[in-house]
């Protein structure tokens, strides 16, 4: 009988809703639809202002250029969602890949130790700024903008400012680079790798008892505390995975460039951010799903691609992204004060 009344005072409650107030609703409930909605304007808009926009091969170049920014969005994500932000990721990427690329050009290291190497530096890498902010209860933000600094120094000073050739570095470091032909469609492992990342992690976010903590923690993480959730772990476990994925996308990233170059990517952290933000997660924590963050990361990689294709000068691509980042905050606020 209760359930009954419930129902129907649920019932009346949504009828009672101004349009908008349903709209504001849905996206509370499903905060994939507005980046979704987004992603297809945006591709009805360049395929209007420009034929060669929906071709087979710009499409598969479109795809190659996301997965790198795709890559790191997904440990992007897991640190937004705790309510935290992540501004070292470019610096821990381009880190691992010199020091990779670097091991096995003049350390003469079989490719798999290198690329071991390097991923257990991009873990220790994510685990140092998660331990800074769990155990000295330091601001992610303050962390991560130190760490930024102090990533993208060493790697400077440990490569010399050099970059290293793609024909100088072992095959298995090139790997993801290489590709294969669908159709028209020219895809690398490189995407395969990232398509993968996002089911695993996806999983988990969506799946298991971390996942949940995960956005318990980012909720609130005083009364996920008080609920016996391990907060500080979490959180330790959440930078170092995200240090793990950032080694990932070094990996493409030197197969995607053809070169380890310690000038790689110099927007990555805003990239990635501007990908996590537009996908719906909330940068307030513990709101947003990981397949949010795929369609951002292809949106602000269609807004660069589609404008290029159109010959608009990069100043003014970068205009559209700050732009971007600021309606995309604002409709989070809007949404978050959903009423029930």
């Amino acid at each position: 009988m209760s359930s009954t009344v419930t129902s129907a005072a649920a019932e009346f409650a949504r009828r009672q809703q101004s349009p908008v107030q349903r709209v504001q609703h849905q996206l509370h409930a499903r905060p994939w639809l507005s980046p979704l909605f987004l992603l297809f304007v945006a591709f009805l808009a360049f395929f209007i202002a420009t034929p060669t926009f929906l071709t087979a091969n710009s499409m598969g170049i479109l795809l190659q250029q996301t997965a790198v920014v795709a890559t790191l969005a997904v440990g992007q994500t897991l640190i937004i969602l705790t309510a935290g932000i992540d501004l070292s990721v470019g610096a821990i990427m381009v880190l691992t890949m010199m020091v990779m690329a670097s091991l096995a050009r003049d350390g003469g290291m079989p490719g798999l130790l290198a690329l071991l190497i390097g991923f257990v530096l991009a873990v220790a890498a994510g685990a140092l700024n998660g331990l800074l902010v769990t155990r000295i209860n330091l601001p992610p933000f303050i962390v991560t903008l130190g760490t930024l600094s102090v990533y993208t120094a060493i790697a400077l000073l440990y490569s010399g400012g050099e970059s290293i050739q793609a024909s100088h570095l072992p095959g298995l470091l090139n790997v993801l680079g290489e590709g294969f032909a669908i159709g028209g469609f020219r895809l690398t492992w490189g995407i395969v790798v990232m398509v993968i990342i996002y089911a695993v992690v996806g999983y988990a976010l969506s799946q298991t008892a971390w996942g949940r903590y995960v956005y318990a923690v980012g909720d609130d993480p005083e009364s996920a505390r008080l609920s016996g959730v391990p907060s500080k772990r979490i959180l330790l476990t959440v930078y170092t995975v995200a240090g793990l994925i950032y080694a990932i996308a070094a990996w493409e990233l030197i197969g995607r460039a053809g070169a380890a170059t310690p000038n790689a990517v110099p927007d990555a952290n805003l990239q990635s951010i501007t990908a996590v933000v537009i996908g719906g997660t909330s940068l307030f924590g513990g709101r947003g799903v990981l397949i949010g963050t795929l369609l951002g990361a292809l949106i602000v990689q269609t807004l660069q691609f589609g404008l290029s294709q159109m010959g608009v000068d990069q100043q003014w691509r970068v205009l559209a992204t700050g732009f971007l980042i600021i309606v995309a905050v604002a409709a989070d606020q809007w949404i978050r004060k959903v009423k029930a």
